[in-house]
């Protein structure tokens, strides 16, 4: 929920030009979609319907797409028109930047071995094959402080705060790191996030930085 907020009040914060529609459509959208997710699982995940499924899905998908779009409408800016605030164009491509980070590890969490549902509630024989390969499922015969807390001896699982790490990276190395992708979902999403970031940190972050000076 709060790495929901953040995203939709740093929706709210972007210059008019770059939204697609008026500010706070989408933000009240994204909010009822959050309504019911709450309503459904108010302190703790462990009750997954088809309906929370699609609702939370649904909500990641709205605020990727109304990001991707703006930064789509900032790169265009910068192509066919002068921009001269080049301090409005720099905050606007960070906002962007660390929206995509949330989202798009809003979208793993969500996404992975059935989702954070099944990872906690699930025993680990019925859950779905994995979109991901974290360091703690290949570490069960390394030194003992290791594989101590290894998936295979401690019962692991990925929280929130692994897949934003992972999005985090991908977003400054523009590839995996220590996580590996297993999925084709997975890899496609990691290419869609790799891109934006690449032309975020190159085009608009260069471009803004050029006008400063």
């Amino acid at each position: 929920m709060a790495a929901t907020l953040i995203a939709i009040a740093l929706y709210l914060l972007l210059p008019q030009r770059l939204l697609i529609a008026p500010r706070y459509v989408l933000p009240a959208l994204e909010g009822l979609l959050l309504i019911p997710l709450i309503a459904i699982n108010p302190r703790r995940l462990t009750r997954q319907t088809r309906a929370f499924r699609v609702l939370s899905l649904t909500l990641v998908a709205v605020i990727a797409a109304s990001n991707l779009i703006a930064l789509g409408t900032l790169i265009h800016d910068l192509v066919s028109a002068e921009v001269k605030d080049g301090r409005e164009l720099l905050v606007a491509s960070l906002q962007i930047w660390l929206t995509n980070v949330i989202v798009f590890g809003l979208a793993y969490w969500e996404l992975d071995r059935g989702g954070p549902v099944s990872r906690t509630q699930a025993p680990r024989e019925e859950l779905p094959l994995a979109d991901f390969r974290f360091s703690q499922d290949e570490n069960d015969d390394a030194v003992q402080e290791i594989s101590d807390g290894s998936s295979k001896t401690s019962d692991w699982v990925p929280t929130l705060m692994d897949y934003l790490y992972v999005s985090v990276t991908n977003s400054t190395a523009f590839s995996p790191t220590d996580t590996m992708p297993l999925s084709t979902r997975a890899k496609f999403l990691m290419s869609v996030e790799s891109v934006a970031a690449l032309l975020t940190s190159l085009l608009v972050i260069a471009r803004a930085v050029s006008i400063l000076h």
